[in-house]
């Protein structure tokens, strides 16, 4: 119900036949625009902040434009990006980008895709990704230390660069070996542009690189590639036959645009690149070796599309696992309780809920209780008024209920802030006086932050972690806190391959229902009536649904790379720094109780430098 900021979406189409021949099958230039428009349509659930198209003709004359590049700013960037479309932009290689952003950076210098120039053909590189890299800091200064200058500060900007810089030196090889073939003039041209070895330039610039992500691009020369993270973090699909290569973020969206089944699609593997050539050749590249599987389970729980086939029966596991402990919860009174979900990526989860109780029980109560209205307008609201605004983005099926007498089941695909569900769903639900509200999970809590594309950069962003470190401090286990802050220092000086998440130590002396309970406390508005209970899927439920995807460290702490176990014990230790340099304190730590046990106190928070990329 709390919409997190994720993932972009990445939309590439290789047409391998003559423009001329679209024009006769299909009746239009605008064939693989009209293609690359659906794909991105299909995928705008990734990204509503900004879009952009590029596009490059192999057959554009010198003096000529051959590399088109359109970008445009909010939700109806797509439409107004297409509008722009003419015929002279038509080409063989086209690419599209939706952007969510996650460091709250907005212009239109920020939107995908980006664009290097030169006047060699080859040396032009046009690049959009679905990525977020946790050592930017380390790649900054490695471009500065080869006397490089880089402009921005900023992951997208600096791959741009540092990719740039390997195809530079890509085409200086194939010069070098022209002239020794006694090639002149356009003839080395033509040998350049024949010649790119795009695997060589991956090579080269993503070894350098801690993080999730697909990188995709377009060269000048009519190079194409896309190629993915070794964790498998971040997903690609692509498809081929005789008349295109494309490539998605999701595989439905692949099979609706082009009509396909599901086994006509593929999926990029780990470490892998699809390179296509400019003669049209495709192919398959190791980029880098495959390192221990860690796709995202999040995109099989909310960010993906519900339509994919893997997905949909995913997302149903994940409620029917949830049966027994809502049973207890209910205490096995199923004919009083109707079950319900809060709209709209829930609901295949609630299916799986509804078939595992109609297992148990011949009649089951289902309801839509929960409706979410259009976005309110809240700008002419002073600060007050807006929140009561924003509280009644969602309403309720009034008479659904039998008052006092029914329990109510909800699903939910995560809970992370719970803002919602104090600010408003809580408050509406208790209208229908139930006898007792069980909200459901279909993920775990939700524990440490993510830093390879979600807009979870932060610890207290989770009310899981608000609810343990007040337990920690009405139980006087305050000196957890400090061991773990010291810890996570101590952590931070070792090289980051050597680094172990000590964040987890806070969570360990408690149980999940424990943490449980003191979220319902923090999170149960006042003059609330009803009971709550909170049940959250367990880790061992998600891999039993998702069992191809092991991406979990937003639950386990489990980090799949370096860069993002030092990220988490940065992040705790910029946490307690800032609540030490708050002038009021939150009741999480007391500054007279840290002051008593000595704790080392750097003098200022110390912030991660943040990119500009969209994920």
């Amino acid at each position: 119900m709390e919409q997190l900021k994720h993932e972009c979406g990445v939309a590439m189409i290789r047409l391998l036949k003559p423009l001329d021949y679209y024009v006769q099958k299909y009746g239009t230039w605008a064939y693989g625009f009209n293609k690359l428009y659906l794909m991105m349509e299909k995928q705008h659930n990734r990204g509503q902040e900004g879009a952009g198209i590029a596009s490059v003709s192999l057959t554009n004359e010198p003096g000529t434009e051959y590399m088109f590049r359109e970008r445009a700013e909010g939700k109806d960037a797509i439409t107004e990006i297409f509008s722009r479309v003419t015929e002279e932009m038509a080409g063989e290689l086209l690419m599209g980008h939706l952007r969510y952003s996650t460091t709250g950076k907005s212009g239109l210098q920020y939107v995908h895709p980006f664009l290097r120039r030169n006047n060699w053909r080859a040396k032009n590189l046009c690049l959009c990704g679905n990525f977020n890299m946790t050592n930017i800091d380390e790649v900054f200064q490695f471009l500065t230390a080869q006397g490089q200058s880089p402009r921005i500060y900023g992951d997208s900007y600096l791959t741009l660069e540092l990719m740039g810089h390997r195809l530079d030196r890509e085409v200086e090889r194939l010069f070098v070996e022209a002239k020794a073939k006694g090639l002149e003039g356009i003839d080395i041209t033509s040998y350049i542009d024949g010649h790119v070895k795009m695997a060589n330039v991956l090579r080269t610039t993503m070894e350098h690189y801690d993080g999730g992500y697909v990188m995709c691009g377009l060269t000048g020369s009519g190079e194409m590639f896309s190629v993915r993270d070794p964790w498998g973090i971040r997903p690609a699909f692509y498809y081929r036959d005789d008349e295109i290569v494309a490539v998605a973020s999701e595989r439905p969206v692949l099979q609706t645009t082009f009509n396909l089944q599901c086994d006509d699609v593929h999926e990029l593997m780990p470490g892998k690149a699809l390179i296509v050539r400019r003669n049209g050749e495709s192919h398959l590249e190791q980029i880098m070796p495959a390192r221990q599987l860690s796709a995202c389970s999040f995109e099989r729980i909310y960010f993906s599309r519900g339509s994919d086939r893997d997905i949909y029966q995913e997302r149903k596991r994940l409620g029917e696992q949830l049966t027994p402990a809502i049973l207890r919860a209910i205490d096995g009174d199923i004919a009083n309780t109707v079950f319900s979900y809060i709209p709209n990526t829930a609901e295949v989860a609630y299916y799986g809920i509804t078939d595992g109780f109609r297992k148990l029980h011949d009649e089951v109560r289902t309801e839509k209780v929960v409706w979410k209205d259009i976005k309110m307008r809240t700008f002419i609201a002073d600060n007050s008024e807006r929140n009561d605004l924003a509280a009644h983005v969602y309403d309720i099926s009034y008479g659904s209920l039998r008052p006092y007498e029914d329990n109510l089941v909800i699903i939910d695909d995560s809970i992370v802030r719970g803002t919602t569900l104090r600010e408003s769903i809580f408050k509406i639900l208790d209208r229908l006086h139930p006898k007792k509200i069980v909200m459901v999970s279909s993920s775990p809590q939700i524990r440490y932050p993510d830093y390879y594309g979600i807009d979870m950069p932060r610890l207290e962003e989770f009310c899981a972690f608000h609810a343990t470190m007040a337990l920690i401090e009405e139980r006087g286990m305050q000196q957890l806190i400090v061991d773990t802050y010291q810890a996570c220092q101590l952590e931070l000086q070792k090289p980051k391959e050597e680094m172990q998440n000590r964040v987890r130590a806070i969570y360990e002396p408690f149980t999940v229902e424990e943490i449980n309970r003191k979220i319902v406390e923090m999170l149960r508005p006042e003059d609330m009536q009803a009971p709550v209970e909170l049940v959250f899927q367990s880790i061992e439920g998600l891999h039993e649904a998702c069992p191809n995807h092991h991406g979990d460290w937003y639950f386990t702490g489990h980090y799949p790379t370096p860069g993002g176990t030092r990220l988490v014990n940065q992040a705790f230790v910029n946490y307690i720094d800032k609540q030490m340099h708050t002038t009021v304190m939150t009741s999480e730590v007391d500054r007279k109780i840290f002051k008593k046990l000595g704790i080392g106190l750097t003098s200022e928070p110390v912030q991660k430098p943040s990119g500009e990329a969209a994920r």
